[in-house]
């Protein structure tokens, strides 16, 4: 009698889609229980044979149309992410444009699996090299990018011959829902693709890790959670992706353009509201140039426009939680108690929504907490250095490598510090890094694996190898 009452009341739990900008429901969607996660992971189960059978050019064609039917709508993706997410619709446009085209990508690389047939070099026999499909994979999505994060994942995984099962943020269910609906609208076979909302993460994915049908599990979020994934997929040795947290060094050296750097710490920093794993956090100048910096950041970042997304010239929209603002106030505090200034902002705004003012921190001191922990947020913190390998060493002391930033007019010098700092990606003069065509991913405690790029499809692919005569 317990079971079925509680079988009833998970039948009626409900996960609410909430307006970012002024916290208000927007509406309700099913919140996924474990039976939903199993019925989920039935239907890819049975659709694998299928779709790993179905011809590359055949998924290749339900993509591109995907890619298609989301530029048509492209209206209704980018509203329904600045309502649900809070970013200026300007760069929720901009997401449905990046995001879209993981679709059209992965369409291209789908038909372009390649093995390779040898003899074997001591004369004995051949060898027959091929790829085959993983089998079905479990992504788990963030809130910041809700269609991006969504697509570089299932894009690659659907061209590959992979079933999925996506658990999307619980704070941006609605777009994630939308995509599904796109998909079924391009011709997805059903099971292929299944979407579980839920509250209750880890009621869901517990009972899937131990599921032996699920082959692959792939993960975007903080370096906590994806460590404790990383121990639930070794039981079973699943095939893992993780691109985890960030803590990324925007190094201004004393030869740079400082139009140019100032340009770029505004896109590295500022980019959906400073919410996105690659977005600058500290900014290590160099001394011969720091207050000039300083001040001309501080007057860019005293000019944004704040307001809700919706508003036309809004640059700076609403933080996703009550609760993520309060870690970004924390941050900007600790630091200023420990000696930082600051330059502009620091301070939270009256709603509705979740605002915090753009914020240049100068003089932070070397044991603030705002340089070892992602700010996640509208603040940058300026510290100083003297010399190539004292702004190296400052960039390298952390234990995450997602992303950096270089600035400098010596070609040698670019080079000679993209190698010898610890990241994953390296922007040479530039703030905005990520691209489709590109593998994205990070080192240390940043994740393992690669998405997007022709890196990106070889995390859904087995290598098998075929002895021959």
């Amino acid at each position: 009698m317990d079971r079925r009452r509680t079988a009833a009341r998970d039948r009626r739990r409900r996960l609410p889609g909430i307006r970012s900008g002024d916290g208000e429901v927007l509406t309700t969607v099913a919140d996924a229980t474990a039976a939903d996660g199993a019925r989920a992971m039935d239907a890819a189960a049975a659709a694998q044979p299928g779709w790993a059978a179905t011809p590359a050019r055949v998924r290749s064609e339900i993509l591109r149309r995907g890619w298609e039917l989301i530029n048509e709508r492209r209206d209704d993706f980018a509203m329904l992410m600045t309502l649900e997410m809070g970013k200026p619709l300007a760069e929720s446009y901009g997401e449905v444009t990046y995001g879209g085209e993981f679709l059209r990508w992965f369409a291209e690389e789908g038909v372009r699996i390649n093995g390779r047939y040898t003899r074997s070099p001591a004369g004995g026999g051949r060898i027959l090299v091929t790829k085959q499909p993983v089998g079905p994979a479990l992504a788990i999505t963030p809130w910041n990018f809700p269609l991006a994060m969504g697509t570089r994942k299932i894009a690659p995984a659907f061209a590959a011959g992979c079933t999925m099962v996506v658990k999307p943020a619980a704070e941006t269910p609605l777009t994630m829902l939308l995509l599904g609906q796109i998909f079924a609208e391009a011709g997805l076979p059903p099971g292929v693709l299944s979407i579980l909302p839920t509250a209750r993460a880890a009621r869901l994915t517990d009972p899937l890790f131990d599921d032996a049908r699920l082959r692959k599990v792939t993960f975007t979020g903080s370096t906590a959670v994806g460590k404790t994934l990383l121990a639930q997929s070794a039981s079973r040795v699943l095939r893992t992706s993780m691109e985890l947290g960030g803590n990324a060094p925007f190094v201004v050296f004393d030869d740079a353009d400082l139009d140019c750097a100032i340009d770029g710490a505004l896109a590295a920093k500022m980019r959906n509201i400073g919410e996105a794993c690659t977005a600058a956090n500290r900014f290590h100048v160099d001394n011969a140039v720091r207050t000039e910096f300083t001040a001309r950041l501080t007057d860019r970042m005293r000019a944004l426009k704040i307001g809700n997304g919706l508003l036309d010239g809004a640059q700076v929209g609403p933080l996703i939680s009550a609760k993520q603002r309060e870690s970004v106030a924390e941050l900007v505090a600790d630091a200023v108690r420990k000696g930082a200034r600051i330059t502009t902002g620091g301070a939270s705004l009256p709603g509705p929504g979740y605002f915090y003012e753009p914020t240049v921190l100068a003089d932070v001191p070397p044991d603030a907490r705002i340089l070892r922990e992602e700010v996640f947020g509208p603040v940058a913190a300026i510290t100083g250095f003297d010399g190539e390998q004292a702004g190296v060493a400052a960039a390298n002391d952390t234990e995450f490598g997602l992303a950096a930033y270089i600035y400098t007019k010596d070609l040698d010098r670019a080079l000679r510090v993209a190698d010898a700092i610890e990241s994953g990606m390296v922007g040479v003069n530039r703030g905005v890094i990520s691209d489709v065509a590109a593998p994205f991913g990070g080192v240390k405690e940043s994740g393992l694996g690669r998405e997007a790029g022709t890196e990106g499809i070889e995390e859904y692919l087995e290598t098998k190898y075929i002895a021959l005569p």
